[in-house]
């Protein structure tokens, strides 16, 4: 008897445990959510302690992680800030929205999720850096950075026109932010909102008390920054993207300019004059100014004493130092001003029915293979943080690794509020892996194109498929070579196997997948020609 009571007891645990297993997707989803799509530029997923602690601790952006879901293979289908922006508003390839590199203008025909939102009866509201256009469609309140905007005392476009305010960029647009969510919005009404930071974009200025702060550590170096790209292709080869050759005395590290003129001897890299590139502390009044030169003293002066006696290994690391204070500072505003948002929503119960996504418009290097900025479809650039929160629906520390892209964000937002996805959207609605249910997920691949080729940084353009194993690109343009990268053998990409005959099977197999992907997104070798014509009648690019 008490065997068979046992056997019953174990029965009804292991019912119970596939039935728990099933909970997030059998369960009805909460109505009308509301929704807070935060998104920062160039956030590297490796400067997020959720995916990694190596560098910085990032509580706050953790939080999502631990109340909800991680994707592990989250990627975008165009590494570069508009191209990508452009894709998460439409659902739609940079091929088909018209907004290939940040040259093009934005097709302003292109409908947007935020639109649909609206039309639905959302309330919708915008604040931070949009990259393009000076009106953001389907939405209700805004407070956007024109371009790229500044980080000291930044000018913000709005509704009834542009206006200066003074202070740290991040801190504002949080301070927009919340003030929208606490005093502006309907409370009858779900809303949608958009909380979009800057930082940590080019040219890093961190706030004054992180200069500080951060200007004292140390950071470990990645294992590939003296990369040589012995058995990479001529894009690798090429590209304007080391930290040593191709980072800026002044407009990256800090160097003042009158530092450079005094030493005579250290030529200054191209453009790092360009429009005053030390820009952002000249916005700054007196009283910020004197918060920032004691650290830019201690920078100048070593700069001064050091740099010439230094070989080209040492300013390497020097540049990486520097570049990593800088930037992981910025990150770390970041990270403090999304918990003033998270601690309120805590604060005044919306958590309990509010989806809270947090991304980048792309990934970046941090030194890996030596270099900066992104633009590849290798790993660090190629792949995005990728973190949501929503009570009751997505299990706490919950982690997926399945290949979801940037396409797929509109997708998901509108089916989670019960809104039509338009047919012509082409991304997937990540709800299914959100529910726990693998099973309505069949994607194994995704598709990638990158185009702003002439221009900054010389990264080829290319295309390719990518799965979870292996990574097949094909550069073109003015060079016509294919790589390919076993993703579990050679994580950090450093072998081209396209030519390894134990790979042949794989290159075949993954050119005919390839093939298939081109043709249900609607690429072509014909619209490559198209963008390549129209490209060539554009003005010279500029750095961006």
């Amino acid at each position: 008897m008490k065997l068979h009571l046992f056997f019953t007891i174990l029965l009804a645990g292991l019912i119970g445990a596939s039935c728990a297993s099933r909970t997030e997707s059998s369960k009805p989803l909460p109505e009308r959510p509301n929704i807070i799509f935060i998104m920062s530029d160039d956030h590297a997923y490796q400067a997020i302690s959720a995916y990694s602690d190596r560098l910085i601790q990032t509580p706050n952006i953790d939080r999502i992680a631990k109340e909800g879901m991680l994707f592990t293979n989250a990627c975008v289908t165009n590494s570069i800030c508009a191209p990508s922006r452009a894709v998460i508003l439409t659902g739609k390839h940079s091929h088909l929205n018209g907004k290939i590199d940040n040259e093009f203008p934005f097709d302003t025909t292109n409908v947007t999720f935020p639109q649909l939102f609206q039309q639905a009866g959302y309330q919708t509201a915008m604040f931070g850096k949009l990259h393009f256009g000076n009106n953001p469609k389907g939405v209700d309140d805004f407070m956007i950075l024109p371009g790229q905007g500044e980080y000291i005392n930044p000018k913000f476009i709005t509704p009834t026109g542009d206006t200066v305010v003074i202070g740290y960029v991040t801190d504002l647009i949080t301070d927009f932010t919340l003030d929208w969510l606490k005093n502006k919005r309907n409370t009858d009404q779900p809303f949608m909102l958009m909380y979009l930071h800057k930082a940590p974009h080019r040219s890093w200025w961190p706030s004054p008390e992180k200069f500080e702060e951060f200007s004292k550590k140390q950071f470990p170096e990645p294992e590939t920054l003296f990369d040589t790209y012995e058995n990479r292709g001529t894009a690798a080869k090429t590209a304007e993207m080391n930290l040593l050759r191709h980072m800026m005395y002044s407009h990256d590290s800090k160097i003042r300019p009158e530092t450079i003129e005094q030493m005579g001897n250290v030529t200054p890299v191209v453009a790092d004059f360009r429009n005053g590139y030390y820009g952002p502390y000249g916005r700054a009044n007196e009283a910020q100014k004197a918060a920032y030169e004691p650290v830019l003293d201690s920078i100048n002066n070593f700069f001064k004493q050091h740099w010439n006696s230094m070989n080209d290994t040492e300013k390497m690391q020097w540049k990486y130092q520097r570049y990593m204070q800088d930037y992981l500072a910025c990150i770390s505003s970041v990270d403090d001003n999304v918990g003033r948002v998270l601690d309120y929503l805590e604060e005044s119960g919306l958590d309990e029915n509010t989806i809270v996504v947090y991304t980048s418009d792309q990934g970046f290097y941090l030194g890996e293979h030596g270099w900066f900025d992104k633009r590849f479809i290798y790993d660090e650039s190629f792949k995005t943080p990728l973190l949501m929160r929503w009570k009751n629906v997505i299990a706490p520390n919950s982690r997926n690794d399945e290949m979801v892209q940037n396409l797929d964000f509109a997708p998901t937002l509108l089916q989670a509020a019960g809104i039509a996805v338009p047919t012509d959207m082409q991304g997937e609605s990540l709800l299914p892996l959100l529910r726990n249910d693998q099973k309505s997920w069949s994607r194994n691949a995704v598709y990638y194109h990158y185009y702003e080729y002439p221009a900054v940084h010389q990264v080829k353009r290319h295309y390719g498929i990518v799965t979870k194993e292996y990574k097949l690109v094909h550069f073109y343009y003015d060079v016509d070579e294919w790589e390919l990268y076993d993703r579990l053998k050679d994580p950090k990409e450093m072998k081209n196997v396209y030519h390894d005959p134990s790979y042949a099977t794989i290159v075949k197999d993954l050119k005919i997948k390839l093939d298939g992907l081109r043709v249900q997104y609607k690429d072509s070798d014909s619209l490559n020609q198209h963008y390549i014509d129209l490209y060539k009648k554009l003005p010279a690019l500029i750095v961006k």
